[in-house]
C-alpha cells in the first residue's frame, strides 16, 4: 500500500499551514486512517513541536488521543528525504508533509510528489500575489506568479509519470484562510480573482479556518478542535472553529481507508467516551 501524500505548502508563512496540517491530519486519525507526517522546517518544527506536545499531554493525563507518527527532517538531500518518507509511512493510509513558508528545495521536491497539494492562502490580494498578479483597477488576472507556474510545471510532469506508472492525477486545492468576512467588497473581487485563475490552472478552491485565538491555545496541550472530552465547555466561536475544519475536510475530497469512522459526529463520540 503506498501512502497517499497530502503537502501543504507555499512560499508565504503566516498563512496557518502549520495548524491547517494538524487539524487534518488528526481530523484523519479520528476518522480511522494510520496518519505519518514529516515536518521540513527544522527551525520553527511547528508541527513536529504540535505533535509532541500532544503526545506529553497523553502521558500527563493519562489518556489515549487519535495522533500521527511524526519526524523532522534537517537534511537537504532529496534522495534522503525520500527514504524517510518511505519507511515512516510504510503501511500508513497517509503521508503529511508540512513545509516552510519560504522558497525550499524540499518543499518544491516533494510538492512535485503530491498526491493532494493544499496551499492555505490569507484571504487578501497580499496572499493571491503567491499565485497571480491582478490588474490595480479591474482585479482581473493578469498573469500567474512565480509558484503556479512552478506547480503547474510539476503537475505537467506527474500527468506524464501517471500515463507512465499508475499514479494519481495531483489534486492541487487552495485553501481560503482567515476569511474577513466584514470586508464585503474585497471577499468579492478575491473570489473572482480565485475563480478565474482556478479556472486558468487548475486548482479547486475550499474554505479553510478562520484567525481565533483557540488555534493558538491549544498548542501547548498539542490538543485540537476535534479532542471533544478534553476542552472543557466550548463557545460558541469554538464550535463554529470545528465546523469549519469539517467543512475543510471534506472539500479536500481525501481518500479514506474502508475502517474509516462514518461521520466527524461518530468520531467526537469516541474521544469524549
Amino acid at each position: 500500500m503506498t501512502a497517499h501524500r497530502i503537502v501543504f505548502a507555499n512560499e508565504k508563512g503566516g498563512t496557518g499551514k502549520s495548524t491547517t496540517a494538524v487539524h487534518v491530519a488528526i481530523a484523519l486519525a479520528y476518522q480511522g486512517a494510520n496518519v505519518a507526517a514529516i515536518d521540513l522546517d527544522p527551525r520553527q518544527r511547528t508541527f513536529f513541536r504540535y505533535m509532541e506536545n500532544r503526545v506529553e499531554t497523553e502521558q500527563r493525563r493519562e489518556i489515549a488521543l487519535p495522533g500521527t507518527r511524526f519526524a523532522v527532517y534537517d537534511g537537504d538531500d532529496t534522495a534522503e528525504l525520500d527514504d524517510l518518507a518511505e519507511a515512516i509511512s510504510d503501511g500508513y493510509d497517509f503521508l503529511i508533509f508540512d513545509t516552510p513558508g519560504r522558497d525550499d528545495k524540499l518543499a518544491r521536491h516533494v510538492a512535485a510528489s503530491a498526491d493532494t497539494l493544499v496551499t492555505p492562502i490569507n484571504d487578501s490580494f497580499v496572499d493571491f500575489d503567491l499565485i497571480g498578479q491582478v490588474e490595480s483597477e479591474t482585479f482581473r488576472v493578469r498573469k500567474l506568479s512565480f509558484y503556479a507556474e512552478l506547480i503547474w510545471d510539476a503537475r505537467k510532469k506527474r500527468s506524464q509519470k501517471t500515463l507512465a506508472e499508475g499514479r494519481r492525477e495531483m489534486d492541487w486545492v487552495v485553501v481560503r484562510n482567515r476569511v474577513q468576512h466584514v470586508e464585503a467588497r474585497n471577499m468579492r473581487r478575491l473570489e473572482g480573482a480565485l475563480t478565474e485563475l482556478s479556472r486558468r490552472v487548475g486548482f479547486r478552491i475550499a474554505s479553510g479556518l478562520s484567525e481565533r485565538v483557540i488555534f493558538r491555545e491549544l498548542f501547548p496541550s498539542g490538543l485540537t478542535l476535534l479532542d471533544k472530552g478534553h476542552l472543557g465547555e466550548l463557545g460558541t466561536s469554538h464550535l463554529v472553529a470545528r465546523q469549519e475544519l469539517r467543512s475543510l475536510v471534506s472539500g479536500l475530497k481525501l481518500p479514506m481507508p474502508n475502517r474509516q469512522l462514518h461521520s466527524f459526529d461518530a468520531a467526537e463520540a469516541v474521544a469524549s467516551a
